[in-house]
């Protein structure tokens, strides 16, 4: 009798362990991140970034070409650094791959019209916990791509600030240059009146000197 048990319930082979190879899912969910992050590096650019200090990048461009540099260097990493940890923190990539797997499986018996229902006291522990944890997946999948996005286009918003603050800086200098020209004008209209005046009433002066000797000398 206990024979006849153990082979309607015979015990579940031992399921092969999830790669950590990246799968389709996965390379697509890494290649997201990479383009969202260099297009980010890109837009931050040594012309932009250098038009923000124009002093420095006048007199001292190899020194803030290297600022630069190190700054886009350690963002990039810091980033790279952030993704890394989160993939393992969640075990995204093995996630995603068990997630390729059961749709591509899926897909196949639908295709085969076969519908094959294992036992549940025949599933191993692992593929119960996982066909629980699928949409839990896709749902992190789709709110780590929404994150990427909003990261990505805070970014654009933060470097349009920045030029636009430099475009009201450089107006401001432009006014204020203007204004002191304005007043340097005036200050050199003011001393040629003065000196107008003074050359004037000298010659005043020197003709009534010679009317009075005139006078004295008809006297």
């Amino acid at each position: 009798m206990a024979t006849a048990n153990v082979a309607h319930s015979p015990s579940p082979p031992p399921q092969p362990p999830i790669a950590q190879t990246p799968g389709v899912r996965a390379a697509k969910f890494q290649n997201l991140f990479a383009d969202a992050l260099s297009k980010t590096i890109r837009t931050c650019s040594y012309s932009k970034f250098s038009s923000c200090f124009p002093t420095p990048s006048k007199y001292a461009p190899q020194t803030l070409t290297s600022i630069w540099q190190q700054i886009t260097i350690k963002v990039e990493a810091s980033a790279k650094k952030e993704f890394e940890e989160i993939l393992i923190e969640r075990d995204v990539v093995a996630g995603l791959n068990e997630l390729e797997r059961l749709v591509s499986e899926a897909k196949s018996r639908k295709e085969r019209g076969v519908e094959i229902r294992e036992p549940p006291h025949t599933l191993p522990p692992e593929r119960l916990y996982l066909a629980h944890l699928a949409p839990y997946l896709q749902r992190t999948e789709m709110e780590l791509d929404g994150e990427l996005k909003r990261l990505q286009s805070e970014n654009e918003e933060l470097v349009e600030s920045i030029q636009t603050q430099r475009e009201e800086t450089e107006q401001l200098v432009g006014n204020l240059e203007t204004f002191i020209a304005d007043l340097q004008r005036a200050n050199e209209l003011m001393n040629n009146e003065v000196e107008g005046n003074g050359i004037q009433k000298e010659m005043m002066d020197v003709e009534q000197e010679m009317q009075a000797a005139g006078r004295e000398a008809k006297l």
